[in-house]
């Protein structure tokens, strides 16, 4: 998994799965998930991240066991 903000467009992309991208959905305005060829979601981005994200430049990352 591999998440990026983009300062210049204001973009946080969070990529599930490298695969290419066949289908694209804009689920709710300014969220938009990618598919793969057989409808798995592979990847998400939300447009004007630092809107909707209370830090964009900060990821924290949990393992639950």
């Amino acid at each position: 998994m591999k998440v990026t903000f983009d300062p210049r467009t204001d973009t946080l992309s969070v990529i599930l799965k490298d695969s290419p991208v066949s289908e694209s959905d804009e689920d709710k305005p300014g969220v938009i998930l990618d598919y793969d060829a057989q409808g798995n979601l592979v990847s998400l981005e939300i447009l004007d991240a630092s809107k909707r994200v209370t830090d964009a430049r900060k990821v924290e990352f949990e393992m639950v066991e």
